[in-house]
């Protein structure tokens, strides 16, 4: 039988007769996943694409996972799904067959998505641990924060070691590196959490993470009946911030006042300045000055309702409470300009009134795409 081929062409895939006789082509059908919308629309469609896609063979697998290029976050997951389908069916059927070095290749391509890396590495995972073993480690400082995930989490295991066996300043060294490369928040508690109790070391997560903790406050305004969200109050009105200004407050004119947080974590706490009140609205403002124009994140956590505005525009909101809260909670991408930049935060706390409720505070940090730290040039110390 004559080996049926295709090629990329400016990142459509084309693979000619290696086709079902159902689809035309392989880049229609993949189109068709590509269109489908973030609530469903064009699901059908898709879902006959997809069957068709999943009766392809082995030399499909790295040209639809170079298909996730171009592809929105409803179409990966349908096109991850149609990879994972034919890899299992090949590794069944004719394993040797499995392209695995040229999924090697790809993932170690680091134009391609993340996602799509994290889950070339898991085919190869699925099918050889001991090279997926040897993979881990070379993705330390990778740009995925899947990849890395993995990478960091060996040093966490060799930091360990270390540490079950008294070698106390080698565990310092290892897990002061897994530290360093670490960008997942639940990686870098546990290993602040052995740095700090296990080997007596000082850290500065603050830095670390990039949290913002210096702010002014004003407030507190009004929320009763959760209206505060959508009334304009004093710092909203004004084209620039006028740290001199005197509003009408809830109960009485307010002003700006200078506040700080020394938590590991960043957390402002409305609740220091102001006491624990609820139906109340709260501002918080502050620069950030920027090395270069570049794009970043502003990565928020928050269990009330808020608003963000970054150099005066108005950025995103939620308004709704006590959903939970958590680091990097919500990611709002942003364009960092050289110089000054300001942000204003509006928090507002409802009528509620169980001890959960009461809490009235948000943290808030800049960085990369990664999750890796930009910090202002003016940054002071922590502590």
């Amino acid at each position: 039988m004559k080996r049926k081929t295709f090629c990329i062409i400016t990142g459509v895939l084309t693979f000619g007769a290696m086709l079902p006789a159902e689809i035309a082509s392989v880049e229609e059908a993949v189109a068709i996943i590509q269109k489908i919308a973030p609530e469903g629309a064009g699901s059908t469609e898709a879902a006959a694409s997809w069957q068709s896609l999943v009766k392809l063979n082995e030399e499909a697998i790295v040209p639809l996972l170079k298909s996730m290029d171009h592809s929105g976050p409803v179409a990966k997951n349908w096109i991850r799904s149609a990879v994972e389908v034919i890899f299992s069916r090949i590794t069944k059927e004719s394993p040797a067959k499995l392209p695995l070095a040229d999924i090697e290749a790809f993932l170690h391509d680091q134009k391609h998505p993340s996602q799509a890396r994290k889950l070339a590495f898991d085919l190869i995972a699925s099918v050889d641990a001991a090279k997926a073993t040897e993979l881990k480690p070379k993705f330390l400082n990778d740009p995925s924060p899947e990849l890395r995930l993995g990478a960091v989490e060996v040093l966490m295991g060799e930091g360990q070691a270390l540490i079950d066996q008294g070698k106390t300043a080698e565990a310092t060294t290892v897990l002061q590196s897994a530290l360093n490369s670490a960008r997942d928040p639940a990686q870098i508690k546990e290993i602040a959490k052995q740095l700090k109790e296990k080997l007596n070391q000082t850290l500065d997560l603050p830095t670390h993470f990039g949290f913002l903790m210096q702010w002014q406050m004003a407030g507190p305004f009004d929320n009763t009946g959760r209206s505060g969200f959508n009334t304009v109050f004093g710092p909203e009105k004004a084209p620039s911030i006028d740290l001199n200004a005197t509003f009408p407050g809830k109960v009485m004119d307010v002003k700006w006042r200078p506040y700080s947080t020394t938590d590991d974590y960043g957390m402002v706490d409305f609740n220091q300045p102001y006491n624990p009140l609820k139906e109340v609205t709260g501002y918080a403002y502050t620069t950030f000055e920027s090395a270069s124009d570049q794009e970043a994140e502003l990565r928020l956590g928050c269990k009330n309702a808020w608003k963000i505005w970054w150099n005066g525009a108005f950025v995103f909101g939620r308004d709704e409470y006590h959903r939970g809260m958590r680091i990097d909670q919500y990611r709002l991408p942003i364009q960092l300009k050289k110089g000054s930049n300001t942000i204003l935060v509006k928090v507002c706390q409802d009528e509620q009134e169980k001890d959960w409720t009461k809490e009235w505070q948000f943290q808030i940090r800049v960085c990369d795409s990664s999750g890796t730290a930009i910090l202002s040039t003016d940054r002071k110390p922590t502590r």
